[in-house]
């Protein structure tokens, strides 16, 4: 009922370095589908948190967090990873309902996109992550015989490897406008990739199409090395994120979708924060100060 049956079933692909991560955002998830004033529901994101050894302690409700929402990790930081959520909901519900019908999640995760939200008739999901997420992500989906809202397309692929092929083989049609996601993922790749990731988009991208994705501006991230988002995450649960994102300067990924004739839009998470009226606010030392939410769309000829 949850797609493509992996032959690993193990929790391994989430269980250390940037795959725990995709746990981090899969708790912040629980813990904002189970506020009062929520910005997104994620009915599926307590599970796949609780059935991982490395994150079975973790709190999926803020009453179980220390000091609640005081608390820089499942305070802030989770309500960060909330709204980030809500807004990247939105942009592909209007994506698909504008036009496009193929949705290509990249580094996928534990999105569970495809079950949880109302998607149009005839959308397709492509789920591109590694094997051992979407195993870990099958299993756990799978004992919840969770049903998906569109038809759902894992590819277990590493995005280091051909995944324009693998995509392609699974039925991905170029000539048709589609909507792209790289939610929480361009902070991890060196600078290169992340210009081969952009590039690929456009070249595979009909007229049309959308893209979403995060960055950084900061070109020195040590400077916000006892931000207390850094600090707690790094304490609480062990992840120090500023040793997984890479610290090469970025390349200007919007100016050159500019470039290639893409209209570009560049946010900082507060935008929201303010047109919701829930979310962080700027701080000082605040390691959310370089964080943008860039939205692109390509017209049609």
């Amino acid at each position: 009922m949850v797609g493509t049956a992996h032959r690993n079933t193990g929790v391994e692909g989430v269980e250390g370095g940037v795959g725990l991560t995709a746990l981090l955002v899969a708790a912040a998830r629980a813990i904002e589908t189970h506020r009062r004033d929520s910005l997104a529901r994620d009915v599926y994101a307590e599970h796949f948190v609780l059935a991982a050894p490395a994150s079975a302690g973790w709190p999926v409700r803020m009453q179980q967090a220390p000091d609640g929402d005081a608390n820089p990790l499942w305070g802030r930081f989770a309500r960060y990873f909330g709204l980030r959520t809500r807004v990247l909901d939105d942009f592909l519900l209007r994506s698909v309902h504008a036009d496009a019908r193929q949705v290509v999640l990249l580094g996928a995760g534990l999105d569970a996109r495809a079950f949880r939200l109302d998607w149009p008739p005839g959308c397709v999901i492509f789920e591109i992550d590694r094997e051992g997420v979407l195993a870990f992500k099958h299993k756990v989906l799978g004992g919840l015989s969770a049903t998906p809202k569109a038809a759902r397309v894992p590819i277990p692929i590493d995005l280091r490897a051909d995944w324009v092929g693998a995509l392609t083989d699974a039925g991905f049609d170029t000539a048709a406008s589609s909507v792209w996601l790289a939610e929480g993922l361009l902070f991890y790749l060196p600078s290169a990739a992340e210009t081969y990731l952009i590039d690929t988009v456009d070249r595979l991208s009909a007229g049309g199409s959308a893209l979403a994705y995060e960055v950084k501006l900061e070109r020195d991230l040590l400077e916000y090395r006892d931000s207390p988002l850094y600090t707690s995450t790094k304490q609480q649960i062990g992840i120090d994120l500023l040793n997984l994102f890479d610290g090469e300067p970025r390349p200007d990924s919007a100016g050159d979708l500019a470039g290639k004739g893409w209209s570009t839009s560049v946010h900082t998470p507060f935008e929201f924060t303010r047109r919701h009226g829930r979310g962080p606010l700027p701080e000082q030392n605040d390691a959310l100060a370089g964080n943008r939410w860039v939205f692109a769309n390509k017209p049609r000829p």
